[in-house]
């Protein structure tokens, strides 16, 4: 007999429908799964085998093929044992049942429990998209799979209650959302707690408006690393679409735990300055989100920057101009969404102390030549806001006066993202930092002292092109904390500002 169960499988972040055709033929036993299966669908065989004994039922007699189709597609993961296991049971005439309207995911273990697979929020998106009423997922993908609205979500812990939704006429419930919420804002490190550094806190505040990039160079101590770490707490809150985004990827990397639903907290990602080039933008025999992907709609903080191999710099380039990363295999070519924001951090010298205004440097120029070269200038001018992070005065440390907080900072960082998301409505990106070179211009109206501004700094700094892009984006960021239509000289001089930086310390 033949029966067909519908599922689904993953090619990075996009689903596609996935049919467990199964013939069962009286014939010398065998059980064969064909259609490109990897080696965990390989081993599905006997998973199956073992759940349906210890289900109390008898594993049919005969020649068994599986056919997942399409064919010419590889087959990776345990996902396929549950969509397997029923059409087993349908093409043995053991169970009865229409499934044509309901999808199956889920590995079995040998005694059949349904344990948690990635990926399945996509899964479920993909199989609304298929006009399926139902999917059957792992009970441990419940908070994931019930956010999707318009198809029934049945969660599983064991193939009894299926058998028993099927058989016995004890229906099973759907998946109940889980309220999601913002993270508290005791939940991040406040800036209240940061002595001094007001320059670097406005200069932190402007890249979190715009989702800008962002280098701190500061000798060892200054707070480099202190003032990345609340970065979080002043990011503007998530919308609906990013969180959809943002906890695809996470989902198909295996990285939310059983309670997660969506992720509503920006993510901040901060890996060693050891991470290979494909741990940064992805990889493996089916290629996997890196770390720049893993921080879509968030934050890659880069700690001791020229640390970083040259090539694992040099990965940073194309996805830091494009907002997508392309992962190349013989099996195929993927793609993975990483619109983020890069802070990185570095010392000025290999000793850390150059141009520190009491210590002084113990390198040579050779050296501190060296060091600095290890950052190229075109990753470089892909950084918008550059900031000298100065040492901490002791009448700072030890000052009662209070500092401004986390809270406050992010009103502002809201109220100017919200005027973004307004102006760029239904044009496909949501801050500054991604608008793109054409319409810069439109977006960026400038009086005549910016304009005239602007024209002198062009020519007195040599700018590229990249950088006067960059330079009127980070002015429409602060004229948006402003609240201001149009850019003004003022605006114009404090961006101008953020990225003479490279000057003193590239062009000596």
């Amino acid at each position: 007999m033949f029966s067909s169960v519908n599922s689904m499988g993953l090619m990075g972040l996009r689903a596609y429908p996935v049919q467990a055709e199964v013939d069962l033929s009286q014939s010398m036993p065998a059980f064969e799964i064909v259609g490109l299966p990897g080696a965990a669908v390989k081993e599905s065989r006997d998973r199956v085998r073992s759940a349906i004994r210890n289900c109390g039922m008898a594993f049919p007699l005969g020649k068994i093929i599986v056919n997942l189709s399409p064919a010419d597609v590889r087959k990776d993961g345990a996902l396929y044992d549950l969509p397997i296991f029923m059409g087993i049971l349908t093409a043995a005439g053991m169970l009865e049942a229409d499934l044509s309207d309901s999808a199956f995911l889920g590995e079995l273990s040998l005694s059949g429990e349904v344990r948690r697979v990635n990926g399945v929020l996509p899964l479920v998106l993909q199989a609304k998209e298929m006009g399926l009423r139902n999917v059957f997922i792992p009970e441990g993908n419940a908070a994931e799979g019930a956010v999707v609205k318009g198809i029934n979500v049945y969660p599983l812990a064991h193939v009894q209650q299926l058998l028993d939704h099927y058989f016995k006429g004890q229906p099973l419930e759907t998946a109940k959302p889980v309220p999601t919420e913002p993270a508290a804002a005791d939940s991040f490190l406040d800036f209240a707690d940061v002595k001094g550094q007001s320059g670097a806190k406005r200069a932190l505040e402007v890249a979190a408006a715009g989702g800008h990039n962002l280098l701190m160079i500061g000798s060892p101590g200054a707070g480099k690393s202190m003032l990345a770490k609340r970065i979080p707490s002043i990011l503007p809150e998530m919308t609906f679409e990013e969180s959809i985004e943002t906890t695809k990827i996470h989902s198909v990397a295996g990285l939310l735990s059983e309670q997660a639903s969506l992720i509503t907290q920006r993510p901040f990602r901060a890996p060693h300055h050891t991470i290979s080039p494909a741990g940064l933008s992805g990889g493996g025999t089916v290629p996997r989100p890196g770390e720049i992907s893993l921080a879509h709609n968030g934050v890659l903080f880069l700690d001791e920057l020229p640390e970083f191999s040259r090539d694992a710099m040099e990965v940073l380039r194309q996805p830091i101009e494009d907002g997508q990363v392309t992962i190349s295999r013989v099996s195929g070519s993927l793609t993975y969404p990483c619109s983020m924001m890069v802070v990185a951090a570095m010392n000025p010298c290999p000793c850390g102390y150059y141009g520190h205004p009491v210590r002084e440097c113990t390198c040579s120029q050779n050296a501190v030549g060296r060091y600095l070269s290890k950052v190229s200038g075109p990753l470089l001018d892909r950084l918008d806001l550059h900031i000298e992070v100065a040492p901490v005065e002791y009448e700072h440390l030890v000052s009662t006066q209070k500092e401004e907080s986390s809270a406050s900072i992010r009103q502002r960082v809201n109220a100017a993202r919200h005027l973004q998301q307004q102006r760029y409505q239904g044009l496909g990106f949501s801050c500054n930092a991604n608008l793109p070179a054409p319409a810069v211009n439109r977006f960026c109206p400038m009086d005549d002292g910016a304009t005239a501004l602007l024209s002198r700094a062009f020519d007195t700094m040599g700018l590229s092109a990249r950088a006067y892009d960059r330079i009127l984006k980070v002015s429409r960021t602060i004229a948006d904390l402003d609240s201001a239509e149009v850019i003004s000289r003022r605006h114009i001089a404090e961006a101008v500002q953020y990225r003479s930086l490279d000057r003193k310390y590239w062009n000596r």
